[in-house]
């Protein structure tokens, strides 16, 4: 007799949206600690693949029934939903939406199964909006899997301060990232040959990288604005010719502006012999092979609670530098130990400087790395966690134990 499935609902590539890859990484691993249970997924109508549901339609309002119908139908060990207020916000005709209110119909029309919500978008201050969707969110979910402590924490005092008890059916699971897609240093050759770049004779051999989707908030330009003055000091001090590689592309409309600006300045450095402009769709092989060319990686960006982007940075072990405060970035970088933070330009400037000049610090972040990877965020540690998540949501539908996890604090 087959096992109940695990049933996903997310949206899910060829959709180009990171909860949907997000999603595809974690369904791949979740099936293989699963050999004989299906993970299935329940997605928007341009998801696609074996085991894959595509009858999410934002256009209706009532999109969430045809889903708690496929949910009952398929009877499910758990229903594991991945939350990020655009993908289930529905907009009627006068262009008003209803707040997510559809996500929560579908949670208590599905409220006879172990439900599992992990949310993508928690950040440390909320409004007045989101705060109420979570406390009705955490009341119609057996268990809601935050990404970070510091989310965990935060909740616990915005709720206090409203006069709501504190949510105890929260757990932390980390945003996984991948424990198979390290290169040593004596392959990089043969990935710079796969990716064309043995082809430009301009290029270094030391990487800086820019990699990712272009959209307004990853701020490229702060570096790309002082990158012709970064090279020739590293040069000065090191005698080394460090080239800037900037890739990926565009993924919302909304950002083409700041897209095709940012790919222009970067195209100027280039025609100087200094940078390199390589567009790409941001997923699969060849998101992590362009990491991992680069000596280390630039990730600027001014809104952010958790990056699939870093993850792909951790999978790689590869030292980066990112802003500071920015929600989970720094919550990461201080508890990986494997980035540098900057508030400032001056203060990329020093820390672009620094990795650059010093080939020791690079291997020693990297070293930190693979230490978080391997205990803390491979996805084979995180399906473990989803696992023991899937244990006491079951519970708790069974009616035999309430989901409570003492805060840390």
């Amino acid at each position: 007799m087959a096992l109940r499935p695990i049933v996903m609902v997310s949206s899910y590539p060829p959709r180009l949206c990171g909860i949907g890859t997000f999603t595809e990484e974690a369904r791949e691993f979740l099936q293989k600690a699963n050999p004989g249970r299906d993970v299935l997924v329940l997605s928007h109508t341009d998801g696609e693949g074996d085991g894959v549901y595509p009858i999410i339609d934002m256009t209706h309002h009532d999109w969430w029934k045809p889903v708690a119908e496929k949910i009952e139908s398929l009877r499910p060990y758990v229903v594991h939903l991945e939350h990020e207020y655009g993908l289930y916000e529905y907009v009627d005709e006068r262009g008003q939406g209803d707040r997510n209110n559809g996500f929560l119909d579908l949670l208590e029309a599905i409220g006879d199964w172990p439900i599992v919500v992990e949310p993508h978008t928690v950040h440390g201050r909320l409004t007045d909006f989101e705060a109420d969707f979570l406390h009705r969110m955490l009341e119609l979910a057996d268990l809601v899997l935050l990404k970070c402590h510091y989310q965990r924490w935060r909740l616990d005092w915005t709720f206090s301060q409203r006069g709501w008890d504190a949510p105890e059916n929260i757990m932390v699971v980390p945003h996984g990232a991948r424990p198979d897609r390290r290169w040593k240093i004596h392959e990089v050759p043969r990935l710079r040959k796969e990716l064309g770049l043995d082809k430009v004779a301009t290029l270094g051999p030391h990487l800086v990288g820019l990699i990712g989707w272009i959209q307004s908030n990853k701020r490229w330009d702060i570096l790309t604005s002082m990158w012709e003055d970064l090279a020739a000091e590293i040069h000065r001090r090191t005698g080394e010719e460090w080239d800037l590689l900037a890739a990926g592309t565009m993924r919302d409309p909304n950002h083409r502006a700041d897209y095709e600006r940012w790919k222009g300045e970067v195209q100027l450095l280039e025609r100087k012999g200094l940078a390199r402009y390589y567009e790409f769709v941001p997923r699969g092989d060849i998101y992590y092979k362009m990491m991992a060319v680069c000596d280390f990686v630039v990730l600027p960006t001014v809104d952010e609670t958790q990056s699939g982007t870093l993850a792909r940075i951790i999978a790689l072990n590869k030292p980066y530098i990112t802003i500071a405060p920015m929600e989970g970035l720094t919550s990461q970088t201080i508890q990986s130990e494997g980035g540098l933070l900057f508030t400032d330009k001056e203060g990329l400037r020093r820390q672009v400087l620094r990795l650059a000049c010093d080939e020791g610090l690079r291997m020693q972040l990297g070293e930190n790395l693979k230490r978080y990877l391997e205990e803390v965020v491979s996805w084979e540690v995180v399906v473990k966690q989803y696992a023991q998540a899937y244990r006491l949501a079951r519970r708790a539908e069974a009616g035999k134990e309430k989901v409570t996890i003492p805060a840390e604090f």
